[in-house]
């Protein structure tokens, strides 16, 4: 047990830098487009909440699955929440495009702050796409205890991030910081994507980690 919180503590803080370090960088370009970001930064609490109830259930069933050494049920679990969530995902990125702008005007005033907003409200309507396999793999693997995949897979979506921002904010400015968020989603959805064979057979072994 203390091995695996340690590692999910590893994983949080380094997501956590990637958020800190986004709202830092964010504004160098000024407070409206500062303030921009916060604005549409909602749109990714909002996804990862709804997305999260869907993780919850994969990691009960698969957990469950996992230690009774059933990988058939494991796979069942795995892909019944998985398409469960990739429909809402799909739901929300429509909402995202139709709506957005109407959603950003409910939580913003300014009338500058607004049209910032809009300019970068694309990346909104993929946040639930890319967002989706990284959710939902956290919660297979964590299910799985297998913590020092999700940590080692962070690490990775972290060294892309940090990549792509010392490529791209330059020439760029804020679509580069916003593409270096999602590049950092997409990162940790296909490395953990790649580990997930490894989970399965690692089934029945009592090996929580590979």
């Amino acid at each position: 047990m203390a091995v695996v919180n340690g590692d999910i503590l590893i994983r949080s803080l380094l997501l956590e830098s990637i958020f800190v370090s986004f709202m830092l960088i964010g504004g160098r370009f000024g407070d409206v487009t500062l303030a921009a970001n916060q604005v549409l930064f909602q749109f990714l609490m909002i996804t990862g909440y709804a997305l999260d109830g869907f993780a919850f259930a994969a990691e009960a069933l698969v957990g469950r699955a996992f230690g009774a050494g059933q990988l058939a049920e494991l796979r069942r679990g795995a892909l019944l929440t998985s398409l469960w969530a990739g429909l809402v995902a799909a739901v929300m990125a429509l909402a995202f495009w139709l709506g957005g702008p109407a959603i950003v005007d409910l939580m913003a005033t300014d009338e500058g702050v607004r049209a910032e907003a809009r300019v970068y409200l694309p990346w909104m309507v993929l946040t639930p796409l890319t967002q989706l396999a990284l959710v939902m793999f956290d919660g297979i693997f964590i299910g799985a205890t297998r913590s020092r995949d999700m940590r080692n897979m962070m690490i990775l979506a972290a060294a892309f991030y940090y990549a792509v921002l010392a490529l791209l904010i330059g020439p760029l400015g804020n679509h580069g910081l916003w593409l270096a968020m999602q590049v950092s989603f997409l990162a940790r959805g296909l490395t953990l994507a790649l580990r997930y064979p490894a989970l399965e057979r690692a089934i029945g072994t009592g090996m929580p980690s590979a």
